[in-house]
């Protein structure tokens, strides 16, 4: 019997869930692209994670974390999973997961060799749809393999397309559209089109799996699900989960193993099972009587083989459904379960979307919403458990107990978080979310919320006050920017939520103090903080000690924690409005950020007009590194400008923040900017760049010979293209110069992308700075923008015109190309290919192509936010 749902929209959907009425995203597509050579499955004595579990052993051993899978779904526990795997009657083996290079294969380090799309989603899943293109001739693994290795950092990948396996258009367009008929009753469509000039077959295996918890000799979590079945019709039973039903039309075979580890086939023992992991594999493709003939296990598909004539397409009919809701509806149900999801997901997104977007810039907010919320993934890491083993598997080698990650025995971790890349990145990265949530607030400010919240419960945040930076090295730090994101998305979602402002400011009060306990080693309020998520932007590598006997002030950590200590002030003084006891927490991030603001000033060189690192060997004169790079931009970033109104009732604040200015007037300059604005109000700038400061660095990062590009401003000045910083240090020579693609120097951790390309964090970053000094100023300071031009313009301007540069990068232009694909001609001109977007990790400097995690829609789908931003600003 089906359950009718009084549900209208994808609002409604949204509030239902939100007061936990139904639980909408209780499914969604939480099964990564990619789960092995991950940390987590990494028992090796050395750390060598992409060696240990490589893509070769995938099919055929059992995750012990993560599972993964092609347009994958699963429950936010990860108890069954659910996805498609292809065969093209021509590979070696099935499509079951997405290939790409380790980082020790790619000469710019570790890379998908696929294409696909994530082209809808909304945030109840309740519409989404995944696009793949499959090759119909054998997919070159070995050919992408042999060649990227003979390839040097100074030349590029070799990519997919350059092997020829898309020729003449002899591929598969494979889509998987889904729509909920209830929070777990799911619809899914499978279209296949033969792109190519010949008639073709293609198998297509709709697959449903448990995750296996039984094999490890956990007390309590040793029982074994099952899955049975026969024809169109597999039934999964499940000790804590239930029963799920997968009905499919059509005569498809259906076909039974077990997720267990071939042991046989990869170290020649006996194994759990008869019918391993790859039994459908081996099945398929060899013909091989490796599944089994009981009909039943706890991994199964239903084989369809579809013959296509050129240019034509067949469809697969699927239900994924809770038999308590379930319907075996695959007809006019169905049909309309589809057309209503699509029709709401079309109502929802239109009413995001401002007046005046053009259909292009739709696109590009629909498609970085699609992507992150695919990029929502089921994350399981227990670390104190992965030190010390399990009681089934032979116990880890002792090495492991002072190696990666050691000192997180607390961090336990079974939550769906939102990840930078379900491919290169299925972990989550603490920096990376805080962005995201920034975009994602736009569409599900609660589950924005719930993931800036999560990094900082006791289950993930060190006890010392450290929010974990990412599965390679939780210890590493990067920049902290949660209290900016939570300010942020408290706005967005309307500035009401006031239990949640105040439950994050105790977290990151905690994250705030560990900073300064740890990374301001004599006191002196100027910081440290490693490499700080800018890799080699550098002439050395920043996270490892110095080549010489000293310390690395940094500007680029002093800027974030004068900017910590602002974001902190200010929510501390938005608490206060409504707790009068938060006034004295205020004043004291109001001091902090004066006093750190103040010792910046010995991080400003006066020769080059700029903020740059030093080097302080012993007691002798700092050593200024005089590279012009975004790590001098980002004292910009501590900026926020008060409005009078906005605090002026809150008494013991107001005459603390005088006190200080009349007691310590040598802080004047970065906290005693004051003007009267248009409107009257009294307007007060607090600034880690001072006045006299601004203008320097405006007419550096202005001018189009250094920061500024058509795509946004570059990481690196381009001044360094044709003068790369050098210093000598210690008998030791170290240069950094300007790259503006992949770095080719391998400085840091062997994988190095930053030196010169455009990035997307900073880059909202600074608008968002310009923004906040063009508020104060408005119209009374303007810049030459570009530098040189003789055109002026304040800051505001500044800023809009910087986002729509960026904006451009995804848009086709009058010649009808996107900067976003460069110079490769299908994603330009092809009409099935060119309007499909990805969301890159970063962009060339000079000619704005996309580069890096080629399916990166976590911080670059900011592109959506400045999109919709501009109506804000026009509403203001």
């Amino acid at each position: 019997m089906v359950h009718e749902y009084d549900v209208t929209s994808e609002k409604d959907r949204l509030a239902q869930a939100d007061s936990g009425e139904l639980p909408w995203r209780a499914w969604g597509p939480y099964l990564s692209e990619r789960a092995w050579g991950t940390v987590r499955e990494d028992y090796s004595a050395t750390g060598e994670a992409w060696t240990y579990f490589p893509h070769e052993h995938a099919r055929s051993r059992t995750y012990r974390w993560n599972e993964d899978g092609m347009a994958g779904i699963c429950d936010d526990g990860q108890h069954f999973c659910f996805a498609l795997a292809l065969w093209n009657g021509q590979d070696p083996i099935l499509k079951e997961r997405m290939f790409g290079l380790t980082g020790p294969e790619g000469n710019h380090g570790e890379d998908v060799k696929e294409y696909w799309w994530y082209e809808d989603s909304t945030p109840t899943h309740s519409r989404m749809s995944w696009r793949y293109h499959y090759p119909q001739t054998a997919f070159p693994y070995a050919e992408l393999v042999e060649v990227n290795a003979r390839r040097g950092r100074h030349e590029p990948e070799f990519e997919l397309l350059d092997t020829g396996a898309f020729a003449d258009d002899r591929y598969w367009s494979v889509t998987a559209d889904y729509a909920k008929a209830s929070p777990t009753d799911m619809c899914i469509l499978v279209t296949v089109a033969n792109r190519g000039p010949d008639a073709a077959t293609i198998h297509v295996l709709p697959t449903l799996w448990f995750r296996n918890t039984w094999a490890w000799g956990r007390p309590g979590h040793d029982d074994v699900p099952t899955i049975t079945g026969r024809g169109g019709r597999l039934t999964a039973e499940h000790a804590r989960l239930g029963t799920v039903e997968l009905v499919g039309d059509g005569a498809p075979t259906a076909l039974f193993c077990d997720n267990e580890t071939n042991t046989q086939r990869l170290w020649n023992v006996p194994g759990r099972s008869a019918y391993p992991k790859d039994g459908i594999n081996d099945h398929v493709v060899h013909g091989a009587a490796t599944v089994n003939p009981a009909m039943t296990g706890t991994k199964a598909a239903l084989h369809y083989v579809l013959d296509v004539p050129a240019g034509q397409s067949r469809q697969i009919r699927l239900r994924l459904a809770q038999p308590a809701e379930a319907s075996t509806d695959l007809g006019t149900g169905f049909t309309k379960v589809m057309d209503d999801r699509q029709a709401e997901a079309d109502a929802f997104f239109a009413d995001l979307v401002p007046s005046g977007t053009t259909e292009e810039e739709a696109r590009v907010v629909r498609g970085a919403i699609a992507g992150l919320m695919w990029g929502k993934q089921f994350y399981r890491y227990d670390v104190g458990q992965w030190l010390s083993g399990d009681r089934t598997t032979p116990a880890p080698p002792d090495e492991r107990l002072t190696g990666r990650n050691r000192s997180w025995w607390q961090l336990a971790a079974a939550d769906v978080i939102s990840m930078p890349d379900p491919w290169e990145y299925p972990w989550f990265a603490a920096w990376d979310l805080a962005f995201h949530c920034v975009a994602i607030a736009r569409v599900d400010p609660a589950f924005a919320k719930q993931q800036l919240l999560l990094l900082t419960r006791e289950w993930y945040m060190h006890p010392d006050g450290r929010i974990p930076a990412y599965e390679w090295a939780f210890g590493d730090v990067n920049p902290p920017v949660h209290g900016w994101a939570a300010l942020r998305v408290f706005d967005l979602d309307g500035g009401a939520d006031f239990d949640f402002l105040e439950r994050v400011f105790h977290k990151l009060m905690l994250n705030f103090t560990w900073w300064v306990n740890r990374k301001d080693a004599d006191g002196s309020n100027v910081f440290e903080g490693g490499f700080l998520g800018l890799d080699n932007i550098g002439p050395f590598d920043r996270s490892a000690p110095l080549p010489v006997d000293g310390r690395l002030e940094q500007s680029d950590g002093t800027g974030w924690m004068a900017m910590y200590a602002a974001n902190l002030l200010e929510i501390a003084a938005r608490l206060a409005a409504r707790h009068p006891v938060y006034q004295d927490v205020a004043t004291k991030f109001f001091e902090h950020f004066a006093y750190i603001s103040a010792s910046a000033q010995s991080l400003w060189s006066d020769k080059d007009r700029f903020h740059c690192d030093t080097i302080r060997v012993g007691g002798g004169e700092p050593i200024p590194l005089r590279v012009y790079s975004i790590v001098g931009l980002v004292p910009l970033l501590a900026t926020v400008t008060w409005r009078e109104g906005t605090f002026g009732h809150q008494r013991e604040l107001v005459e603390r923040f005088n006190w200080f200015l009349r007691h310590k007037p040598e802080y004047a300059a970065v906290v005693g900017e004051n003007r009267i604005s248009r409107t009257g109000d009294r307007h007060r700038l607090l600034s880690m760049v001072t006045m006299d400061q601004l203008a320097p660095i405006m007419s550096r990062m202005l001018d189009e010979a250094e920061f500024l590009s058509p795509y946004g401003l570059r990481s690196i000045s381009r001044v360094h293209a044709a003068e790369p910083f050098v210093v000598d240090l210690d008998g030791r020579r170290f240069s950094v110069g300007y790259e503006p693609a992949e770095s080719t120097t391998g400085a840091f951790g062997g994988n190095s992308n930053w030196r010169g390309p455009v990035w997307m964090p900073v880059n909202y970053l600074l608008i968002g700075a310009l923004h906040q000094f063009g508020d104060f100023l408005e119209d009374s300071a303007t810049f030459e923008y570009p530098t040189g031009s003789g055109v002026r313009r304040d800051l505001n301007e500044i800023a809009a015109d910087l986002s729509e540069r960026i904006i451009g990068i995804f848009l086709r232009g009058a010649d009808g190309r996107r900067p976003l694909y460069g110079g490769t001609e299908l994603l330009q001109t092809h009409p099935d290919w060119r309007d499909r977007l990805i969301y890159p990790e970063y962009f060339h400097g000079d000619n704005g192509a996309g580069l890096g995690a080629s399916h990166q829609t976590g911080w670059t789908a900011l592109v959506a936010d400045l999109i919709l931003g501009r109506a804000d600003r026009r509403q203001r």
